[in-house]
């Protein structure tokens, strides 16, 4: 069975083989906090208001950019900028040289083997609708997998 993930750069793939990079995890769709002296990047439990908490799923995924001004267009992340994505993200390790994990969908050949592994934020989140977003240090998490 051929990978196309191991024979082409993110760059060459098409749309379809783009898209089926992505694990489902929703992790993408969590504010994050940035040190500005070390460029650590914090994940919160706070989740963009289009994201459903229950699935990690994105309620409107075609229009999302244009709803969401600041929503991440992975597609167009430089190396540099993809290092602010989880570390389990294919995106990331794909542009870092690394392999797929082995629970990824692809790999697994089942969906739910994200949830399995820990790495969803299924059910784990909260909307930015009913955050405090003045104050989202408080809301910092250390649960997401790397």
């Amino acid at each position: 069975m051929t990978r196309f993930w191991e024979n082409k750069t993110l760059t060459e793939m098409t749309l379809r083989e783009w898209e089926s990079l992505c694990d489902g995890c929703g992790q993408c769709c969590l504010h994050k906090l940035v040190n500005e002296e070390t460029a650590d990047v914090f994940y919160t439990h706070v989740a963009c208001r289009l994201l459903d908490t229950d699935t990690a799923r994105c309620q409107r995924y075609d229009t999302r950019s244009e709803e969401v001004s600041d929503c991440l267009d992975v597609r167009n992340m430089t190396a540099s900028e993809l290092a602010w994505m989880p570390r389990s993200c294919a995106y990331r390790r794909l542009s870092e040289g690394k392999a797929l994990p082995q629970w990824h969908p692809l790999l697994s050949g089942d969906p739910q083997s994200v949830l399995s592994a820990g790495v969803s934020v299924a059910n784990r989140t909260i909307s930015e609708d009913d955050a405090d977003l003045d104050n989202l240090e408080a809301d910092i998490i250390e649960w997401v997998a790397t």
